[in-house]
């Protein structure tokens, strides 16, 4: 069975929850500000590099409910008010949003993304900011953590293969360019970059001549301006 993701109810429970009492208890429209901040730097390193705005930006932009997504909502959470639902199909961010750019070094206890609005409405996206955001800046840093050790050498992303799935390694890529990758394998991300995508060859092409040379060989003939062989250590 395959579903249509919908990134609206792409959050945890209690934040419809607690956003259901505000509006029922008279808080909804409290002013609230809301920072998504790191504690201690990941690896154990010295800084962090920030990442996934732009994805934080298209989130919010596109943010609405459908009369489906408040009839899913009322069939399985009865504990729901009429007023809260319709609330919901009526959504429209108020708020306003601060953030680093995406590659800024940052530190613990800096604020990377700031929501500013009303306290349901702050309420109802920070998991998913708290995804977005935790997913790629941690990818960022990482990729950056491997550039300083090349020392010089380029360093491309190909992480897809061993990604919570295919949009975690899409966004992953982008944020290993981000952390100063040359390129990423994925294809999927070639226009959304605006660079081509990179790659080697695989053990099983290796696997499919007689001898590594052979392969090496073929590899080279036909590929004379991409002639990036993989070495086994």
């Amino acid at each position: 069975m395959q579903f249509d993701r919908k990134l609206q109810l792409a959050t945890d429970l209690y934040q419809f929850t607690m956003g259901n009492v505000y509006l029922q208890d008279g808080k909804a429209e409290e002013e609230a500000v809301f920072d998504a901040f790191i504690r201690e730097n990941p690896f154990g390193g010295g800084y962090t590099v920030a990442a996934g705005l732009e994805q934080v930006i298209d989130y919010i932009k596109g943010l609405h409910f459908t009369k489906a997504d408040t009839a899913l909502l009322k069939k399985n959470h009865p504990e729901f008010s009429e007023d809260f639902l319709v609330y919901l199909e009526n959504f429209e961010f108020q708020g306003e949003i601060y953030a680093v750019p995406e590659g800024t070094i940052i530190f613990p206890f800096e604020p990377i993304v700031r929501v500013k609005g009303p306290l349901i409405q702050a309420q109802l996206v920070e998991t998913t900011i708290l995804s977005i955001v935790n997913h790629q800046t941690l990818i960022a840093t990482k990729a950056s953590r491997i550039i300083e050790e090349a020392q010089g050498d380029v360093v491309m992303e190909f992480g897809l293969r061993r990604a919570h799935g295919t949009e975690a390694g899409f966004y992953g890529a982008r944020a290993a360019v981000i952390g100063g990758c040359a390129g990423t394998s994925v294809v999927e991300t070639e226009e959304m970059l605006d660079r081509p995508s990179m790659g080697t060859m695989s053990h099983s092409f290796i696997l499919s001549y007689d001898t590594e040379t052979e392969a090496f060989e073929k590899y080279v003939k036909y590929n004379p301006d991409n002639a990036i062989l993989l070495v086994y250590l």
